[in-house]
């Protein structure tokens, strides 16, 4: 790839400088149709990786969706240009200098879904949080630094709320995301949705067979409705994305179901890896994960068809495990995870605040330092995953299983 900052000015048809703080400017720059990062000032230095893993994207994938105006390099990213996108680099500036952010916070605002998935990580004990404190801990967490609030398990669609808090997330310091089982989405609400400025509307395949796809959310018909949501979702001009959690056994089907992704004419297919939940559940081996990334960049060279997200590439090769060092989690009772699928709580917002319970969380070695795999594929982490008392309501409380 050539060095953007040998490009000849000649060639620059456009800058837009997208970060500007003391040590280090970042400019946007358009040279004969190729985007780029350029960062300039003594502390420029601090930014490179992460503006090199950029630009590689820019200039070696193709984009989840392009115009005029804007790139969406993938669909879990801001726009570039634009403020969102300045908040991403100025997080990544920030964490260069040693101060983490939890870039991404995801919210359970429901326990109610029509599907009984067996992988459901919503958490235990009873009752909602109320629309208020909701917002609070959103305001909490785009203070913080995030630019991504999510929503997700169960079904936010089944909170009448949901039109409300995605339009109060701040679109000029956040993208708004939605992960749902899809059994809900309608025109209207599709619509609805856009309106309230959704960013990116994640509907979750299992398979292209719809008895086995049923067979996993125990719901007759959900394939059916997970595909119309799709193509509601798309009718009301969203960003889709088709997502799967991926399991050795489940591997084999990748091929297919992106076949299927292209002729849906989703924007981005999304490929999650499996967590155990069990002692004794199986999880990807090295030779799975060389298939999946072997499948990524093949695909994402290409010019035609969805771009493929995937976790094993972003939280492998390019940033690795997110929990507790760029993500963060709300339970639906309020509790705080690292992430969606770690079984532990270190606080709840009823409680402390978000900042409080993120630098507790930042306290513990398990959550520093580069992982180029998820916490729970690592032997050591689950082990004290299986040291949680049987019956135990999940997630449960780290500190007591640190105490032990």
């Amino acid at each position: 790839m050539m060095d953007k900052n040998s490009s000849s000015h000649n060639s620059i048809e456009n800058e837009i400088e997208v970060l500007s703080v003391p040590g280090v400017t970042i400019k946007l720059v358009n040279a004969r149709n190729r985007i780029f990062l350029n960062a300039e000032g003594y502390l420029k230095h601090l930014c490179t990786p992460f503006i090199e893993k950029i630009n590689s994207r820019l200039e070696n994938e193709r984009p989840a969706k392009a115009t005029d105006d804007e790139i969406i390099a993938s669909a879990w990213l801001p726009p570039i240009p634009g403020k969102v996108f300045k908040r991403l680099l100025l997080a990544e500036f920030q964490i260069a200098l040693g101060k983490y952010v939890p870039e991404t916070v995801s919210f359970e605002i429901t326990r109610e879904c029509r599907c009984n998935c067996e992988h459901c990580v919503v958490s235990g004990g009873e009752g909602e949080l109320d629309i208020d404190t909701i917002k609070n801990a959103i305001d909490q967490a785009l203070d913080m630094g995030a630019f991504i609030i999510t929503f997700t398990e169960g079904d936010p669609l089944l909170r009448e709320e949901i039109f409300e808090l995605i339009e109060y997330v701040d679109k000029d310091r956040a993208i708004v995301n939605i992960f749902t089982p899809g059994t809900e989405i309608t025109p209207e609400s599709a619509r609805r949705l856009k309106e309230a400025g959704l960013h990116n509307l994640l509907i979750s395949i299992y398979s292209t067979n719809p008895e086995k796809h049923d067979s996993v959310r125990k719901l007759e018909g959900a394939f059916d409705k997970a595909v119309s949501a799709i193509k509601h979702g798309l009718d009301a001009d969203l960003l889709v994305t088709m997502t799967t959690h991926v399991s050795p056994t489940r591997i084999s089907e990748l091929p297919e179901m992106y076949e299927f992704a292209s002729e849906l004419g989703v924007h981005e297919f999304s490929l999650w890896e499996s967590v155990p939940k069990k002692k004794g559940d199986p999880i990807l081996s090295d030779i799975h994960r060389a298939t999946i990334l072997d499948m990524y960049k093949q695909i994402n060279s290409a010019e035609d068809g969805p771009r493929i997200f995937s976790s094993t590439y972003f939280e492998g090769e390019m940033l690795g495990c997110l929990a507790g060092q760029r993500w963060l989690h709300v339970c639906v009772d309020g509790s705080v995870k690292p992430c969606p699928y770690i079984p532990f709580e270190f606080g709840n917002i009823s409680e402390n605040s978000l900042k409080e319970i993120w630098s507790r969380i930042r306290t513990y070695n398990e959550f520093r330092g580069h992982r180029s795999s998820c916490l729970m594929h690592t032997p050591e982490f689950l082990e004290l995953v299986n040291s949680i008392p049987d019956n135990s309501s999940i997630p449960f409380s780290f500190d007591e299983i640190k105490r032990d």
